[in-house]
């Protein structure tokens, strides 16, 4: 099972659009997905439909009860979505509270890794949708998967939130004794701005090790897909966008 965090520190680049556009397209290529929701706000639940807030179970209660966790208690937090093999882990806003009421009990930054441990014969895949805020959620994405997507618009100002981002990934890299293997993916370009262009040429520069040399066009097709609570990737095949996250899958699949 290949476990993906999607990270960033500052919000609105795209994160939930690389998490559900990806796992679209490995559904569709035949595999199993989960899409873990790690965002209080639910953004990705609430994106294929799910209100977090009238649901018997969310990710929460794993959180909740970690020493009592086996697969039928994973699984039965577990939400389908209109693609057979794609499920949601949903989130609820109870996740907010957790760095205060458990952010500090030992063994709380592995429950997601235990609780994915529980279901592996179950998934080829998960993709984890993160919160922007560094905190016990984040934490735990981290300490979960194998490989860190973090999207960056193409614009100045997240290109600051992407050094405080790639400052947490070193930090936390030191307390996992682990280098995270990272690919930063620049997101909402625009090839008719000159702001995008100069922004990406400075990702370039900067980060030239472990960016992705391709981008994710702006594509209405995205928002248009949301509306309909499905992968852009389903509902609109050929989309500019979605043949630009194909290309992407195929980087991070190649090893």
């Amino acid at each position: 099972m290949k476990i993906w965090t999607i990270a960033n520190q500052k919000g609105g680049v795209g994160k939930t659009t690389t998490t559900v556009t990806l796992g679209g397209i490995l559904a569709k290529r035949g595999f199993n997905v989960l899409l873990v929701d790690m965002d209080p706000h639910a953004s990705l639940s609430y994106y294929f439909g799910i209100d977090s807030e009238e649901l018997s179970s969310s990710v929460y209660d794993i959180f909740a009860n970690p020493s009592g966790l086996s697969d039928d208690k994973v699984l039965d937090c577990l939400c389908p979505s209109k693609l057979d093999s794609l499920f949601i882990l949903p989130s609820t806003m109870a996740l907010a509270t957790l760095d205060r009421s458990l952010g500090n009990q030992i063994g709380m930054g592995l429950v997601l890794k235990k609780a994915l441990q529980q279901i592996e014969s179950q998934f080829d895949y998960v993709l984890i949708d993160c919160p922007p805020v560094l905190g016990v959620l984040m934490v735990n994405a981290l300490a979960a998967c194998q490989k860190v997507i973090v999207p960056v618009q193409t614009e100045f100002l997240a290109l600051k939130g992407l050094d405080r981002m790639m400052h947490t990934l070193k930090i936390m890299g030191k307390t996992l004794s682990r280098n995270f293997d990272t690919i930063i993916v620049p997101t909402m370009f625009d090839k008719r701005i000159n702001a995008a262009i100069a922004a990406q040429k400075q990702l370039l520069l900067d980060y030239k090790e472990q960016i992705w040399k391709g981008m994710i066009p702006v594509d209405t097709r995205f928002r248009d897909a949301s509306q309909m609570q499905a992968p852009a990737s389903i509902v609109y095949p050929k989309a500019r966008g979605v043949f630009a996250y194909e290309k992407l899958l195929n980087v991070l699949d190649s090893d």
